[in-house]
């Protein structure tokens, strides 16, 4: 399981170009079954992603097919965790 951070870059003005593009690309994530919850990071600092069902490497190149990625709107982070215990109603999660 993967959380993704995608923090909004100087180039946050931009947003508003590529914002059709990032929605398909969500869409897209969800899907193929890779994302499970996607929101906006607060105050207003970029967006953040629940992904699994997905390798390191495939998840880091659909990253890098984010519209806001590739144009430098967000500047991207992925972190991985191992989960060890869930809510009952995630116990999907753990396989």
């Amino acid at each position: 399981m993967f959380v993704v951070s995608l923090k909004f870059s100087s180039r946050k003005d931009k947003a508003g170009q590529f914002m059709e593009g990032h929605k398909a690309w969500l869409g897209r994530g969800f899907d193929d079954g890779v994302f499970l919850v996607a929101g906006s990071l607060q105050p207003n600092a970029g967006g953040g992603i629940l992904a699994h069902n997905t390798t390191r490497t495939d998840l880091e190149s659909r990253v890098n097919d984010d519209p806001f990625v590739a144009e430098n709107v967000v500047h991207a982070e992925i972190v991985e965790i191992t989960p060890a215990r869930t809510d009952d109603r995630l116990a999907f999660l753990l396989g």
